[in-house]
């Protein structure tokens, strides 16, 4: 029972642990459970600071990275932790007036140019290598006025220009690779994954999976394209029958394996394969010519979506389930962690929760189901987060759900207010608040976004 009711006072704990050994193992989850004790106890509101929109820490807690509003520049800060003294005692509610500045948990190391005036930064994607301490950026066009029917489909998605690889610590620009009138998803990185030194890129437009591979110099090499062609010899293949195949349309490889793994499938799934191919593999032949490669997102709840598993060795599908499978579904609730990577050398990224590590999590996903009026509804609008978006979830502990729990109003460790009371001249007002989360600090940013108004930055801090 002492482990669900530990000392709230950190002296204690600290006295405790020099009597208490942890189990061997255990020693990192024993330090973790400290946080419960540092929490930020202190808010700055609408702190004096540059006009940029800050996008996020990185894993290892090194960098904060920030763009322009312009969308043209990058600005890289490293969090720094406040030194300041009184002349007499002083509390949370009389902090110096040097506490109370950005530049006092931040130093900007650089501010360099990324993107020239017909292109910006995408401001949603940011990839971090933390091995390296490569950052990869994406800079993109906007879509003229008399965009084409195709460019009309993907209208909303970037236009890709150039990926381009930087080293965090000064600036420099190691390596860039140019995209041609492409379109991809890179909201949020949904377009772009990343596993160790493999970066995958959807091409909406070319319905391309590029594999790329970022060298120990930085360097950004394509060692695969996934679409057309499967093998690497699969184009060299078809020039040399050229004459033979001129007259000849071919599905794209990735799509022929799709067709021949449903047709071996459904034969195998009946005694009278003639007659069950029929009603399943030839009646909706069309459908599965027309599928396309594409992220999965809300809208696909009421469309029919599949999810392919694909080896890229064998140039395989191994497996294929609709967006409503009961059985996708339970793979995705017991193993959800083998959907995406933590990230490899963070001892804090092995401790972000999810309902396949931890109870809790489990327990409120299994809540949500049990209320949801439809079943098949509710599968459908859990499978929208697959394939999963990299580097989405925070480390930091006060996401963890072994340490802390939210909503349980009986049981407050400490609050987070992202405005102050007077600090809204309309309450009417519609303000949106997001927040950035030092992965081990009891740090973090609130940005306050409010229509037709200055965005305003707190921060939020232990003192």
């Amino acid at each position: 029972m002492a482990t669900f009711f530990r000392s709230a006072n950190l002296a204690s704990r600290v006295f405790d642990r020099q009597f208490l050994s942890p189990r061997p193992g255990a020693t990192v989850n024993t330090v973790r459970q400290f946080y419960e004790n540092l929490v930020p106890s202190y808010t700055i509101y609408d702190i004096h600071c540059p006009d940029y929109s800050f996008r996020k820490f990185t894993d290892d807690g090194k960098y904060l990275v920030a763009f322009s509003q312009n969308h043209q520049d990058l600005i890289v800060y490293r969090p720094i932790w406040p030194t300041f003294s009184c002349n007499e005692p002083c509390d949370s509610h009389d902090l110096p007036p040097k506490a109370k500045k950005f530049d006092s948990f931040f130093k900007q190391l650089y501010s360099i140019s990324l993107a020239s005036s017909n292109e910006y930064i995408c401001k949603d994607f940011f990839l971090y290598m933390e091995c390296h301490q490569f950052g990869l950026f994406a800079t993109s066009t906007a879509q003229s006025n008399d965009s084409s029917a195709t460019e009309v489909l993907f209208m909303g998605y970037h236009q890709l220009r150039k990926l381009l690889s930087i080293l965090l610590d000064d600036g420099a620009i190691l390596d860039e690779k140019a995209f041609r009138n492409d379109f991809i998803n890179l909201a949020h990185s949904i377009g772009a994954y990343l596993y160790e030194d493999l970066l995958c890129i959807v091409s909406l437009r070319y319905q391309t999976i590029h594999v790329l591979q970022i060298r120990d110099s930085g360097n950004l090499v394509e060692v695969r394209k996934i679409g057309a062609f499967c093998q690497e010899d699969d184009e060299l293949f078809l020039h040399s029958h050229g004459q033979a195949a001129r007259d000849v349309s071919f599905l794209p490889s990735i799509k022929q394996r799709l067709l021949s793994f449903i047709f071996r499938k459904t034969w195998n799934e009946e005694s009278d394969q003639t007659l069950h191919l029929k009603k399943k593999f030839y009646f909706h032949f069309q459908d599965y010519v027309d599928l396309i490669i594409w992220k999965v997102s809300h809208s696909t709840e009421q469309n029919l979506a599949f999810f392919a598993v694909y080896n890229m060795e064998t140039t395989d599908i191994v497996s294929l389930y609709q967006n409503s499978s009961e059985e996708l579904y339970s793979l995705f609730e017991y193993f959800y962690d083998h959907f995406h990577t933590n990230p490899q050398n963070s001892s804090h990224g092995n401790f972000i929760s999810s309902h396949s590590n931890n109870v809790h999590a489990l327990d409120q996903l299994r809540t949500i189901k049990n209320k949801a009026s439809s079943s098949s509804q509710f599968v459908k609008k859990m499978m929208a987060s697959l394939p999963y978006t990299c580097q989405s979830q925070s480390p930091s502990p006060y996401f963890d759900l072994s340490l802390f729990r939210y909503d349980k109003p009986n049981v407050v460790k400490f609050k987070i207010k992202p405005g102050s009371d007077s600090g809204a001249s309309d309450s009417r007002a519609k303000r949106i608040s997001s927040f950035l989360f030092h992965p081990f600090f009891p740090l973090a940013l609130s940005i306050q976004q409010t229509y037709m108004q200055p965005t305003v930055v707190n921060l939020h801090f232990r003192i």
